[in-house]
């Protein structure tokens, strides 16, 4: 039973890590400052392989835990993973801020791709006729 918190206890310090990572970028994405998604993905995907790993390690004590809990290790358990519940719930929060701040930036793209396309037609009807033309035209 004390390696299961044990495993809950570490679970929670890479979801606090995983919570604080989403909170720097967060930052940074609602500076409109996209520089590093590339490497918080990338963090991320590592954050949640150790949180998979330790899931299956706690499922893996769990079937070989049929001791009987005092009081005191119900208690850990039970706050263990109540402080799981709360980051898991945070962090859902965030990564919709997440999501949001990424439609907001793409669709920014969108619009000036879409605006860089009807300038480049604006500018295109506007064009002179080439000068070798209007000579052929004078000779």
């Amino acid at each position: 039973m004390l390696r299961i918190i044990n495993l809950l206890n570490q679970k929670n310090h890479y979801l606090e890590k995983f919570y604080t990572l989403n909170e720097t970028e967060l930052l940074n994405f609602s500076k409109a400052n996209f520089d590093n998604l590339e490497n918080f993905y990338q963090t991320r995907e590592k954050l949640l392989e150790i949180i998979r790993y330790l899931d299956s390690e706690i499922d893996a004590c769990q079937s070989e835990a049929a001791v009987a809990v005092t009081a005191e290790l119900r208690r850990d358990m039970k706050e263990a993973l109540a402080i799981k519940d709360e980051y898991v719930n945070r962090i859902l929060a965030q990564d919709l801020e997440v999501l949001s701040c990424i439609e907001v930036e793409k669709s920014n793209i969108i619009k000036e791709l879409q605006e860089i396309r009807n300038n480049k037609k604006a500018i295109s009807s506007y064009k002179s006729p080439t000068f070798t033309k209007r000579l052929d035209e004078e000779v």
